[in-house]
């Protein structure tokens, strides 16, 4: 699960990562292209619960590619993600409505034949 909060004045926003607690054994953080893909910038927290969270503070309209690194090496992605590619789960922090949100890549295509997908509005 993914909490979103509301962007804040000065164009932040919280982001909390919660993980269900049968989803995950031992220790896992949060890595992603906000923290330069390092594994100890956001280790999560176990809760009495048995759930994992961590928070994050993020620019509000820059999305962000993340991904979960468990114990082990074990990599994997976020289900609740806006959207899922080879480099992980990718977020729009201020919301997936918010047409407002920074462009980081453009995306390559391989085959001059095909064509890139357009958001509905």
């Amino acid at each position: 699960m993914i909490k979103r909060g509301k962007p804040t004045k000065n164009g932040q926003v919280k982001l909390t990562f919660i993980l269900p607690a049968d989803q995950v054994r031992g220790h896992v953080s949060l890595v992603g292209d906000f923290n330069g893909w390092n594994p100890y910038a956001h280790p999560m927290r176990r809760g009495d619960d048995g759930t994992h969270q961590v928070t994050v503070t993020v620019p509000a309209q820059r999305g962000i590619c993340f991904r979960y690194l468990a114990e082990g090496g074990v990599w994997f992605d976020d289900p609740d993600a806006d959207h899922h590619d080879e480099h992980g789960g990718h977020l729009r922090p201020a919301g997936p409505r918010d047409h407002r949100v920074e462009i980081t890549r453009a995306a390559v295509l391989e085959d001059h034949r095909e064509q890139p997908l357009t958001a509905a509005r």
